[in-house]
């Protein structure tokens, strides 16, 4: 009976470290999803920032 005791153990172990990386990958996944969301985000936002050309009467940069 303790062989099948200690197979029984080592099963269970294994189990709740596979469900711990599993857990493990999905946090990380899930804070690369947002970094990926914030640069797209700030992509957009960048976009919508005017760009400066130069006046060819005063030599002064003004908004496009």
């Amino acid at each position: 009976m303790p062989p099948f005791l200690l197979a029984l153990g080592g099963a269970v172990g294994a189990m709740a470290l596979v469900r711990w990386a599993i857990k493990a990958a999905h946090r990380v996944n899930d804070e690369l999803e947002a970094a990926r969301q914030a640069k797209l985000s700030e992509t957009v936002a960048r976009e919508k920032i005017p760009t400066l050309r130069r006046d060819p009467v005063t030599g002064a940069y003004r908004p496009n």
